[in-house]
């Protein structure tokens, strides 16, 4: 892959941005910001760590919406960030303004990109930027179940002892409160967790896995999480630029998927070349369909609000 342009420059952007140089995915990425000078400098200061960690990626940073010509990816994290004790939904009104604009950019300067969208809430922005631009789904996807299911896996694995390399584990819903994890699908190297975790405490780490980021929300109190959804979309945009078939739960429109349509949420996902390859319809049992239904009908609360 040539290019790769995110449109933000904060913290997730940042760190985005340095895990893909780093790992070399693609050979350009660009960063974008309204802050005069902000992109430029975050560009310069991962341009000097290349000698410590072996890269040449060329990276660079605009005020100018038209560096993203070109783009094969855009990634977008710009919009405001949520402060202890907003829920992401509390974000929409002044974020969608946001996400009009770039999503506009987005369809004048690379039409031909696939869109990842991380700004919250994650799963309305994602549906808005694929009804403003009318892509196919496949060419925009939305960043929140790879990082709600690194989540819990780090969460188990720091109740087993076990090394976090082997734990799998599936995060389906709206990337919110009503998220729905589902252990049933979890395991420490294909050993289902229920053979190490009573249920009980099974449902403790499902709870602290929906409040993932308001934990570390509240434990920063200046900063919401970006180290591990920076590593999240980089794992995304790998999957697509080397076209490696990955399955990971994302955010995407269904379209009889869960019996749903026109929504987006997160469902277990194969990114390739394309972006969206295919959706992977689980045969959920009862419980964990109320459950996902219940997420559905929250995510559709907010996309009636759109304008």
């Amino acid at each position: 892959m040539q290019k790769v342009a995110i449109v933000g420059a904060g913290r997730v952007g940042e760190t985005t941005a340095q895990i893909l140089a780093e790992q070399e995915v693609c050979q350009e990425v660009t960063l974008i910001d309204v802050r005069e000078d902000a992109p430029q400098g975050v560009a310069l200061d991962i341009a000097q760590a290349a000698p410590f960690f072996n890269f040449d990626t060329r990276i660079s940073g605009s005020n100018n919406p038209a560096a993203m010509a070109n783009a094969d990816i855009v990634v977008i994290t710009a919009g405001v960030a949520r402060k202890p004790g907003m829920s992401r939904s509390d974000v929409l009104d002044v974020n969608i303004q946001v996400i009009d604009s770039i999503v506009e950019d987005v369809m004048r300067y690379a039409p031909d990109a696939i869109i990842i969208m991380v700004t919250n809430p994650v799963d309305v922005l994602t549906y808005r930027a694929w009804k403003k631009t009318g892509w196919p789904r496949e060419r925009v996807i939305g960043q929140a179940g790879v990082l709600d299911a690194s989540r819990m896996a780090a969460f188990i694995a720091m109740e087993t002892g076990f090394s976090a390399l082997d734990i799998t584990t599936i995060v389906l819903g709206g990337h919110g409160d009503s998220m729905v994890p589902i252990p049933r699908f979890c395991t420490v190297n294909g050993v289902p967790i229920a053979q190490f975790i009573a249920p009980e405490r099974i449902e403790q780490i499902v709870q602290r896995t929906r409040d993932g980021g308001a934990e570390i929300l509240a434990l920063r109190k200046n900063s919401s999480a970006y180290d591990a959804p920076g590593a999240s979309v980089a794992a995304m945009v790998d999957a697509i630029s080397r076209g490696r078939n990955r399955l990971l739960p994302c955010v995407a429109i269904l379209e009889g998927e869960y019996g749903l349509q026109d929504i987006a949420m997160g469902v277990p996902c194969v990114l390739s070349h394309v972006g969206l390859a295919r959706i992977i319809d689980l045969d959920l049992n009862k419980a964990e369909m109320d459950a996902f239904n219940q997420s559905a009908d929250g995510v559709r609360t907010d996309i009636k609000k759109l304008p």
